[in-house]
């Protein structure tokens, strides 16, 4: 800091340096001025002491206020602006004075803002609270009629239907998931069925088997958030997987105690390239464009749940070998410890 306020303050020190080596200039030039070089001399080191001593203060006092603008340790509070240091001259009183306008026009931006997004996701969450009415309808229609070969085909494309307007209502959720998490055992047996059955219409369709080898294991999760997070997984196994092929759902206990859900589809598998991005938003890869039917969505929020709610979710695959996706649920919860 002190390099910069030497750049800073560059002009004076020059004017400085300037005007004794003029006083020198006269001192020498000038016949009626008798000076031996040593008084010059003496006069020139003592005016530079004094000025060093003096520059030496100016930079204790005026940095003073600057320095206390830095956060001992680097993260800038909340309320940061509740925390500014007294000014001690005019300047800081002005950078005192502008810091704390732009505080408050921040937290009022902010505030607007977050009100829009409330109005937004309640306008959402309504929206799609009365689409699921007439999807109700349509569905008992469907059940009503199974039998007709015009119908199964309309099933499969309500049920893509279904499953957007349910991941949207999620999306809505998202940012008040703390308010919403109820935490409680559940069998991951249980949890993973009832997402199967959602999907069958369209694995019918596509003539897939969905293989279970799992044990009777209770995990303490929120179930309706993890159910999502399965979902959007099952979802993804059944979209790119082949017709006539098998998705295989395994679930066991690790050495460290976790409990590990595996979901292994048949599909065309990852690039290697591909794997890295594979939870960014947005992200669809060659596989996604090559099906034309991707949103990138679908794995973003499925690991940002995840993350929020302490599963681990992790992708294993290889180009032409299908792709492994694992869900590790910790022992103890770090979000639970938070909530608490």
């Amino acid at each position: 800091m002190f390099i910069s306020y030497l750049m800073d303050m560059k002009s004076w020190i020059l004017f400085f340096i300037a005007a004794l080596g003029f006083a020198d200039i006269v001192i020498w030039l000038d016949a009626g001025i008798d000076a031996a070089f040593s008084s010059v001399l003496y006069f020139n080191v003592l005016l530079l002491s004094v000025f060093f001593t003096f520059f030496i203060w100016r930079y204790f006092k005026e940095m003073k206020f600057m320095k206390a603008l830095i956060p001992p340790n680097g993260i800038i509070e909340e309320d940061w602006q509740e925390a500014l240091p007294e000014p001690l001259s005019i300047r800081d009183t002005i950078t005192n004075k502008m810091l704390r306008q732009v505080a408050d026009d921040y937290t009022k931006r902010l505030y607007d803002l977050k009100a829009t997004n409330v109005i937004e996701s309640d306008y959402t969450a309504a929206w799609v609270h009365e689409v699921k009415a007439p999807l109700t309808a349509m569905k008992l229609v469907i059940e009503a009629n199974r039998s007709e070969p015009a119908l199964q085909k309309i099933e499969t494309e309500w049920l893509r239907v279904h499953l957007l307007i349910d991941q949207q209502l999620y999306i809505s959720r998202l940012p008040s998931l703390e308010s919403d998490y109820v935490v409680g055992k559940s069998g991951i047996h249980q949890l993973v069925a009832a997402e199967v059955r959602e999907l069958a219409s369209w694995c019918r369709q596509k003539n897939m088997a969905i293989e279970f080898e799992d044990e009777a294991i209770e995990v303490v999760t929120d179930s309706k958030w993890c159910r999502f997070i399965i979902r959007q997984v099952l979802t993804n196994a059944v979209k790119y997987s082949p017709s006539g092929g098998t998705i295989w759902i395994t679930t066991n206990v690790v050495e460290s105690g976790n409990v590990v859900l595996t979901i292994r589809d048949e599909g065309p598998g990852i690039p290697s390239h591909d794997l890295p991005r594979l939870f960014d938003k947005g992200f669809t890869g060659g596989t996604g464009r090559l099906h034309n039917a991707a949103t990138g969505l679908g794995l973003y929020l499925a690991q940002t749940v995840a993350v929020k709610i302490g599963i681990t979710l992790t992708a294993q695959s290889e180009a032409g070998q299908g792709t492994t996706m694992r869900l590790t649920f910790m022992t103890e919860n770090e979000f639970d410890s938070v909530l608490t």
